[in-house]
C-alpha cells in the first residue's frame, strides 16, 4: 500500500500571493493528507510571494521544503529539480494559481494503487472566481485511448497530473522542449510502456482567460509546435500521416485571430 505522496510545485516572480495562498490552501485540505510539500521557487520571487512561503514553512515545518534557484530556469527545469527533491515515489503536481478538489489527491492515489504510472483528470477553467466557469477540459479515460489520443494533441491536464517518480525519471523526465515540455514527457513514458489514465469528473479549478489562448498562437508557437511535431516523427512516434493530420489543424488555430481562436478551443476543443 502506497502511504504517503509528495506535491510538487514551481512559482515565479509573476504569480500573485493571493492565488499563491488559494492554491496551497486546497493541497493542505484535501481528504488525504501529504506529508511532503516540495516547492521551487523559479528565481527572485517579489515580497508578496516570499511572505506568503514564509508563512506556510513556519506553520508547517515538517512538511514544506523549500527550494531556492538564483534565477528563472523555466517550469521544465525548475521542475526536474524537485522531482530529485520529492521523498515519495508518487508525486502530485501542482500549480502555483490552480485550486485542486479535495478529493482530487485521494482518487488519484487509489488509481496508483491500481498499477497506474501518470493520472490526471478533468480540469475546470475558470476567470476570477470558480462560479464564472468557461469551460473543461476533458480528455480520454482509458490507456489505449490516451495513447492514441496522443497523436493529435496533450493526453493530459499538466496541473492535476500525478505520477509515480521512478516512471519520470525513467522516460528522461522533463527536457527542453518550448512550450511542450510536458507533451514531450508523456510521449516518452508512453514509448515506455508508462500505464496511463484519467478522471473523467472534475478534479481541479484551473485559471483560464484570454491570454492562455493568446499564448497558443503567433509565429514563434507555430515554429516551436512543428519543431515538437517533428520530432515525434523522429522519434518514431508520430508515422508521415500522423505528424500531417497533426499539423494540419493546429496550423489553422495558431494562425487565426485570438479573438477566434478561443472561440475554437472553448467551442470545439472543450467540454
Amino acid at each position: 500500500m502506497i502511504e504517503n505522496y509528495s506535491v510538487l510545485m514551481s512559482v515565479y516572480k509573476k504569480e500573485k500571493p493571493e492565488f499563491l495562498k488559494e492554491s496551497i490552501d486546497s493541497i493542505l485540505n484535501q481528504t488525504r493528507k501529504t506529508d511532503d510539500f516540495c516547492l521551487v521557487c523559479d528565481g527572485p520571487l517579489t515580497e508578496g510571494l516570499y511572505k506568503i512561503v514564509d508563512d506556510y514553512t513556519t506553520r508547517y515545518p515538517d512538511i514544506f521544503h523549500v527550494i531556492y534557484l538564483e534565477k528563472n530556469l523555466g517550469l521544465g527545469k525548475a521542475l526536474n529539480i524537485g522531482i530529485g527533491e520529492c521523498r515519495n515515489s508518487v508525486i502530485a503536481r501542482m500549480d502555483s494559481d490552480d485550486i485542486a478538489f479535495a478529493e482530487r489527491c485521494e482518487r488519484q492515489l487509489n488509481l496508483i494503487q491500481k498499477g497506474y504510472d501518470v493520472i490526471s483528470g478533468t480540469v475546470i477553467e475558470f476567470e476570477g472566481d470558480t462560479a464564472n466557469q468557461i469551460s473543461q477540459r476533458k480528455l480520454p479515460e482509458n490507456d489505449a485511448q490516451i495513447r492514441k489520443f496522443a497523436k493529435k494533441r496533450n493526453p493530459f491536464n499538466h496541473p492535476c497530473v500525478m505520477y509515480k517518480k521512478e516512471a519520470v525519471e525513467a522516460a528522461g523526465g522533463y527536457l527542453h522542449c518550448l512550450w511542450f515540455e510536458d507533451y514531450y514527457l508523456w510521449v516518452r513514458m508512453i514509448m515506455n510502456g508508462a500505464k496511463c489514465y484519467n478522471i473523467q469528473s472534475p478534479i481541479l479549478y484551473m485559471r483560464a482567460g484570454e491570454d492562455l489562448y493568446q499564448r497558443r498562437g503567433g509565429t514563434d508557437y507555430l515554429k516551436a509546435m512543428v519543431s515538437f511535431k517533428w520530432k515525434l516523427r523522429e522519434m518514431g512516434f508520430y508515422s508521415w500521416i500522423d505528424f500531417l493530420y497533426s499539423m494540419g489543424g493546429h496550423f489553422i488555430v495558431c494562425i487565426m485571430p485570438n479573438s477566434l481562436r478561443s472561440k475554437v478551443y472553448k467551442r470545439f476543443l472543450r467540454k
